[in-house]
């Protein structure tokens, strides 16, 4: 009888270990492709934006200024938002995965507060080949990059060493890791990342925005 009751009860507790292991299973389990993201990570307060502020599509995107990719999808961008004056915006956010990289996000950091972002990006996005050296951001190479943008040189190399900066790039890190980034650019409208990556499925899911925003 002892033995039964033990072997029933050993039953039962294997059972609830089952039930366990699979209810923390569909906890962590990463969502759908094409399902929506929680808002609250997805674009912060210190996040540059382009772009009116009112407009209904908002293109969030993790980047890293020495990817090749993501200074070839630039334009591209730029180019959707042109032929939609006023109904998208664009927000960056970094994911410095190459080495060297965050050195080239203080950069960016320090001319925003020069009011010079989003020049200092298009023109180091130019002249990457040159400072990124086997995949490798190079900063000592990327200065000639930003002179002729009405920068403060001196005010900008002091306001690289500002801590805010690092606190920035450890939030927009954390926030890639919750979002599963893993790979850049990264792109997510209107909270809903890529279903798979390339120029055409970025400009559908935004036209698909578009088109729900804008009925």
């Amino acid at each position: 009888m002892a033995r039964k009751l033990a072997i029933a009860l050993g039953a039962i507790f294997f059972l609830a270990l089952v039930i366990m292991l699979l209810l923390r299973s569909v906890e962590k389990a990463p969502p759908p492709a094409g399902a929506a993201v929680d808002p609250s990570v997805l674009a912060r307060f210190h996040s540059p934006s382009l772009g009116d502020a009112n407009a209904r599509v908002h293109i969030v995107e993790f980047m890293d200024p020495a990817c090749e990719t993501c200074r070839e999808f630039h334009p591209f961008v730029k180019q959707m938002m042109e032929a939609n004056p006023g109904r998208i915006r664009l927000s960056i956010r970094y994911a410095p995965f190459h080495k060297g990289s965050e050195d080239i996000v203080r950069l960016l950091e320090a001319a925003k507060k020069q009011g010079r972002f989003w020049q200092t990006l298009e023109a180091l996005f130019a002249a990457q080949p040159r400072w990124v050296i086997n995949h490798m951001a190079r900063l000592e190479l990327a200065w000639p990059a930003v002179q002729g943008l009405g920068l403060d040189l001196d005010r900008l190399k002091q306001d690289m060493k500002a801590p805010e900066h690092t606190q920035v790039i450890r939030q927009d890190i954390a926030d890639g890791v919750t979002l599963n980034v893993t790979k850049t650019p990264e792109f997510f409208v209107n909270g809903r990342p890529l279903p798979r990556f390339g120029h055409e499925e970025l400009e559908t899911l935004v036209r698909e925005a578009l088109r729900e925003a804008y009925r």
